[in-house]
């Protein structure tokens, strides 16, 4: 029996031939393909600048460095996210506050936010990080007016929402046309949207943000005109991305619409199947209005009529080799964060019951239908 991975990369003939390509130019660092991948995402996304860079964490330290943020300054994120944002933010000696989330979708809401501000008697806020979890960009627009409101910036995660488009004023956006953000933050990690290997991207509209993430990718160095004469303008890190990695990037993203179509089949598949077990699993619900990547398919487990918990079935599922996950552990369930976060409590009561109650499934581009039945059969045999 094979293991049955919560996620996969799509790669093709025309992947291996585009990174092989790659290899055989003069440079395969800082060249043509680096260029190309950037013009070519920056395009379909519709924004007027983006940059590539290694990782999606090395994308939100470029983005935050872009936006201008200073030591002690306020930076809010949502109590559920991946690590990224809280270490980017120790890193920078940031005040760290988190909000709660909405317990069906995992995400954080505008009237979670406001009491957070309130809550905690926060004078001024410099960032709030939105992040859309599992690849729905749930209350974007809402976010945006109340940073009109508010005043304070938005850097976007939508390192889960490659190919997420919403309704605004019968108009779709794509997640990265930052027309509700300031800053928007992509992962090509292998199990995203697209892979470049590892890799990372950032978006805005505009070119003072994109100007200092530039100069952050590569050293905190400008070059002039003069070959090989630069000055440092800040200490950074480099977080080029490759030739190499951007050549694999160029090819996958003419497959992008493909792949969101495959996922959305696997999605909509889930759903027809849980609809029997409606009263042992809750599958969050989404705004209409977005027309989600899909990237996770995320359920909600109702323990009391299962009598089960949450870990005994992912080890159940592990067992017979097929990989559940978390998506993701609280910030206030690390340790080490309780000295680096400013509220730092287990009140977040969103967090709490999405967390003991959500589990992510298998989905992936080629994911197959004898896998899918093994899935399912797996469910039937814990739900009923």
């Amino acid at each position: 029996m094979h293991l049955i991975p919560y996620g996969k990369q799509y790669l093709d003939k025309s992947d291996y031939n585009a990174v092989v390509k790659s290899l055989k130019e003069h440079r395969i660092t800082e060249g043509k393909y680096v260029k190309s991948f950037e013009k070519i995402l920056s395009k379909k996304l519709r924004v007027k600048y983006g940059l590539s860079c290694n990782s999606g964490t090395s994308a939100i330290f470029m983005a935050l460095v872009g936006l201008g943020i200073k030591k002690n300054d306020t930076i809010i994120v949502p109590s559920i996210n991946f690590l990224s944002i809280v270490n980017v933010s120790n890193l920078l000696n940031l005040k760290i506050y988190l909000a709660d989330v909405d317990e069906n979708t995992g995400q954080m809401t505008p009237e979670s936010l406001v009491n957070c501000i309130k809550e905690n008697k926060i004078k001024k806020v410099h960032t709030v990080v939105t992040m859309y979890l599992g690849g729905s960009c749930e209350n974007n627009i809402e976010f945006y007016k109340l940073k009109k409101k508010l005043d304070f910036y938005i850097l976007e995660d939508a390192c889960h929402a490659l190919g997420t488009s919403y309704n605004s004023k019968n108009r779709m956006h794509y997640i990265g046309s930052c027309k509700h953000s300031d800053v928007c933050c992509f992962s090509f990690h292998p199990l995203k949207s697209i892979t470049t290997g590892e890799g990372g991207f950032i978006t805005t509209n505009k070119k003072k943000i994109i100007n200092k993430a530039l100069l952050a990718r590569s050293h905190g160095i400008m070059k002039s005109n003069k070959h090989w004469k630069y000055d440092l303008i800040f200490s950074s890190l480099n977080f080029r991305l490759s030739d190499i990695n951007a050549a694999l990037g160029i090819s996958q993203i003419k497959k992008l619409n493909f792949f969101v179509k495959k996922r959305k089949e696997v999605f909509k598949k889930y759903k027809n199947f849980f609809k029997d077990f409606k009263e042992k699993v809750h599958l969050p619900k989404y705004d209409k209005k977005i027309n989600s990547c899909n990237h996770l398919f995320i359920i909600n487990l109702n323990l009391k009529k299962i009598g089960i918990n949450k870990d005994k079935i992912i080890k159940k599922f592990r067992n017979k080799k097929i990989i559940l996950q978390y998506h993701y552990i609280p910030f206030f369930k690390y340790s080490f964060l309780k000295n680096k976060i400013k509220n730092f409590n287990d009140d977040f009561l969103g967090a709490k019951k999405y967390y003991k109650s959500a589990i992510s499934l298998p989905i992936f581009v080629n994911l197959r239908d004898g896998d899918f039945e093994r899935i399912k059969k797996s469910f039937r045999d814990i739900l009923v």
